[in-house]
């Protein structure tokens, strides 16, 4: 067993808390750790005006400053006994101490503690002991100051230094007559400066993390989403692509049957074909087949495409959504990519003017058009009682559809950009929702089909 096994618990409490006690009042203690400015972008200073916001930042350094001067005149107040330089002097040293805590914080704590003592014998008019006046509001602001700047472990240390510093000057060092001690008082109201001040300090912190958490947390449930909905636009590639290449495959092994005592040359050409369209099913089954989860399974049937659009408005007609189709131009067919992602794209639409407005009516539009497919679908605005979103609640409170409360619109995006097509979705005027969008199709493709 090692030396640190052995030790008891006890023991290894009391060498955590010596090595926070070093850690936080003699390490570095007198580190140059200047205050930075404060935040401007609060509810208050934000409304301020420009150039009274551009100095609001040096509002803490001003309070520490301003206390300073306030030691400085407690200190020539109250020095009766003694006059001239040594009064100037005893309370430049409380006042220095609380300018101290906007550079070395730490220090200013030990300088305020060291130089009490020193305060009181030769700045003081004997009233208490063993805190002058000047010295026991320095000190005061002093653990303020430090509190705020620190960590609540350093303060709490900060202050049982100065408990102990109390305890042992009140017992030990008080010369007979004097008057009383204030160690009470001080340590009284110094607890309670301390407390408030980590307390807000502590909640402040937590703000911070809460928040930079939930940015996060946005941030990482965004890019999942876009990650997930790649990932089917990826899987839906490969079953249409794979498709394609197997039936390359079989034509080409199928085809020297066909022809009658079919040339060497043209026989080897079919193999090559063949050859070069397994290699590629392989590959591109080893490259997108990484993206399928371990319990996906390819779709029995084949990939819906816009031959199939009639079946779909029956299903959101059923559901209780009204639905017009328009379809312009001549019909052809397109290529599969181009037909699946269309249907997703009305899908999607649809199914968001189910969510989104209940009671409306919606109207599907599909264009053939010279060089691509247009598709426009839009609904009106809601006649029933709208769930509130999270995120939404003044949109739906006003009884307008919900855009991007879900992440279909991502999914939208991404396929339209996958075909190197354009998509709009937007509020119409009277407060319903529209999705257009078109997909570039090449002449030589729509040839090839």
């Amino acid at each position: 067993m090692t030396d640190t096994e052995t030790r008891s618990p006890e023991l290894r409490l009391a060498q955590g808390v010596l090595a926070g006690l070093r850690q936080d009042l003699f390490h570095d203690a007198f580190a140059y750790r200047p205050l930075q400015p404060m935040r401007t972008d609060g509810a208050l200073t934000r409304r301020l005006p420009r150039r009274i916001r551009a100095r609001a930042g040096w509002t803490p350094h001003a309070v520490v400053l301003a206390f300073a001067l306030i030691t400085l005149l407690v200190s020539a107040h109250g020095t009766v006994d003694f006059d001239g330089p040594l009064a100037l002097v005893t309370g430049l040293i409380s006042a220095g101490a609380v300018v101290m805590t906007l550079l070395r914080p730490v220090g200013a704590w030990w300088v305020s503690l060291v130089s009490a003592p020193v305060v009181s014998l030769f700045g003081s008019s004997w009233g208490s002991w063993p805190w002058a006046d000047s010295a026991f509001l320095a000190h005061l602001v002093v653990l303020t100051v430090v509190a705020a700047r620190t960590r609540p472990r350093t303060a709490a240390w900060m202050w049982a230094g100065t408990a102990l510093y109390g305890f042992v000057a009140g017992a030990v060092v008080n010369p007979g007559g004097i008057g009383g001690s204030d160690t009470a008082m001080m340590l009284f109201l110094s607890a309670v400066a301390v407390l408030i001040t980590t307390t807000v300090q502590v909640r402040r912190e937590a703000y911070r993390e809460v928040t930079a958490q939930q940015t996060v947390t946005a941030i990482e449930r965004d890019r999942r989403t876009l990650l997930e909905e790649r990932t089917t636009i990826a899987r839906e590639l490969h079953d249409v692509v794979a498709h394609h290449m197997s039936v390359v495959a079989i034509q080409a092994e199928a085809a020297p049957y066909r022809v009658t005592d079919p040339p060497p040359e043209l026989t080897r050409s079919f193999e090559v074909i063949r050859e070069n369209a397994v290699a590629a099913l392989t590959e591109l089954r080893r490259v997108l087949g990484v993206v399928r989860a371990e319990d996906y399974e390819a779709p029995d049937a084949p990939q819906p495409t816009l031959a199939e659009l009639e079946g779909l408005l029956t299903n959101v007609r059923e559901a209780g959504l009204t639905v017009d189709k328009t379809v312009t131009g001549a019909v052809r067919e397109l290529p599969q990519g181009v037909e699946l992602s269309a249907y997703r794209i009305v899908q999607e639409a649809l199914s968001n003017a189910l969510r989104h407005a209940p009671g409306t009516q919606a109207r599907v539009e599909v264009s053939y058009v010279l060089g691509g497919l247009g598709l426009r679908v839009v609904n009106g605005p809601p006649q029933g009682l709208v769930k509130p979103s999270p995120s939404s609640q003044s949109d739906s409170s006003r009884g307008y559809p919900i855009p991007g409360a879900g992440h279909g619109i991502t999914g939208m995006r991404e396929r339209v950009t996958m075909l190197n097509g354009e998509i709009t979705t937007d509020r119409t005027e009277d407060g319903g929702y529209e999705v257009a969008a078109f997909i570039p199709v090449q002449r030589a493709a729509e040839d090839s089909e």
